[in-house]
């Protein structure tokens, strides 16, 4: 009885059935296999984004408060340096331009009669050099002043912040018909 159970077992064996189902169901019942990928993760080095602000001011002009320029006499011509009119441009622009302009009241001395006035008009304004910082293109022009803002100086293709500075010469055509003293007169310094 156990040669023949041993034989069938055999011959099953042989066959192909019955054993062969049961290994099967116990290599499917074991643990689950492991997945793998073969996409490479990154590196996990980690890029930054870095912001700042550059700052932007105004479009200043700077010149002196007071000015004595010195005496002649009737006829004559008294000129004399103004000191440093200086623009600084501190707006930082890609592309950018201004223009300075001077304007005045007549001069006067006494009790302001027309005799005591020099008229604006008889007073030159001349910018002479002007010397700049950073990128600008600045240049001077010589005007006769009047009571009307006229330009001056005009700066061209600035870039970023700028400076420009002249030292305007003032020059008054004293009229012979002038009586003496002291004149007093307001000059005005704009730019935009």
């Amino acid at each position: 009885m156990i040669r023949s159970a041993c034989g069938v077992l055999a011959a099953a064996a042989v066959a192909g059935f019955g054993l062969a189902p049961a290994v099967a169901s116990a290599a499917t019942t074991g643990q689950p296999a492991l997945a793998y990928s073969s996409t490479i993760p990154s590196s996990g080095d980690p890029d930054t984004t870095v912001t700042f602000t550059v700052t932007v001011g105004a479009l200043t002009l700077t010149a002196p408060t007071a000015v004595d320029l010195g005496g002649g006499a009737p006829g004559t011509i008294i000129s004399g340096a103004l000191g440093n009119v200086s623009v600084a441009d501190d707006r930082a622009l890609l592309s950018a331009t201004w223009t300075a302009t001077a304007s005045a009241s007549d001069w006067t001395t006494g009790a302001s009669t027309p005799d005591e006035t020099i008229p604006v008009a008889d007073v030159g304004y001349n910018p002479g050099t002007v010397s700049t910082t950073g990128t600008i293109t600045a240049t001077g022009t010589p005007i006769t002043l009047s009571a009307t803002p006229v330009p001056v100086v005009t700066g061209t293709a600035g870039v970023g912040d700028d400076t420009a500075t002249w030292d305007p010469t003032l020059a008054v055509h004293v009229p012979a018909s002038a009586v003496g003293g002291v004149y007093t007169g307001t000059l005005t310094e704009d730019v935009s």
